[in-house]
């Protein structure tokens, strides 16, 4: 598989200039933006809503935004987020009284569908829904924070994962999130995921100040890539 997608989370991102910042990190070769959205509820932080992500739209980004709902419930947002320019809306199953219903509404909003499996959330949520996802997102950190260190159980996971998708024969994307650095990709890649969120990994590499080890930092996450 060479179809590999890169996603710098913006929640490791300076706020202060987000628009430049999330321009420099897609000039560097970046193919996703990723939302990290969480309400102090499902998970003990605060971060972002769907205002963020119109002013990025009315900017003039234009890559597809990848939103990973940590909120709880789920269904009164999405809406929300799908209007403000969101391409892909995941979510985890523990959030959603009804799955299914959740992954109709966003499809019904014209956006790709996802659901987010924490460290120890077993995938069997998936046996009955796999038709109707478009991505399946591994945690490899538990959510609240950024900047935690990589699960290592979660390539095993990944593995099962990989085997459910190819099985399914349906076209679906293995994303994985939490402690993705250049030094874990290629393993992680080889383990089945295609698409690899890394926050601090992009963003706390240049300390938010120089796009040019932007340049340098996913040029090295790709070269790994290379070698899967």
């Amino acid at each position: 598989m060479n179809d590999f997608a890169i996603a710098p989370s913006i929640l490791a991102a300076d706020f202060a200039r987000l628009g430049e910042e999330v321009d420099n990190v897609l000039a560097a070769g970046a193919d996703i933006v990723h939302f990290d959205v969480m309400d102090n509820h499902y998970v003990p932080n605060l971060t972002i809503g769907p205002l963020v992500c119109d002013a990025l739209r009315n900017h003039g980004v234009t890559a597809p935004i990848d939103v990973h709902l940590m909120v709880k419930p789920v269904d009164r947002i999405i809406p929300d987020f799908a209007k403000a320019g969101a391409s892909y809306i995941t979510f985890h199953p523990e959030a959603s009284e009804h799955v299914d219903r959740s992954l109709g509404l966003i499809k019904e909003q014209g956006c790709k569908t996802g659901l987010v499996f924490n460290p120890a959330t077993p995938l069997s949520h998936l046996e009955y829904v796999l038709d109707k996802v478009d991505m399946i997102l591994l945690m490899s950190v538990n959510p609240g924070f950024g900047g935690q260190s990589f699960i290592p159980q979660t390539l095993q996971k990944l593995q099962v994962a990989r085997k459910m998708i190819d099985e399914s024969g349906h076209d679906i994307r293995l994303e994985v999130d939490g402690g993705i650095k250049a030094d874990n990709i290629r393993e992680v890649a080889a383990a089945g995921a295609d698409t690899f969120v890394s926050g601090s990994g992009i963003f706390g590499s240049a300390n938010n100040k120089d796009p040019n080890q932007y340049d340098s930092i996913i040029k090295q996450m790709r070269d790994e890539l290379a070698k899967v």
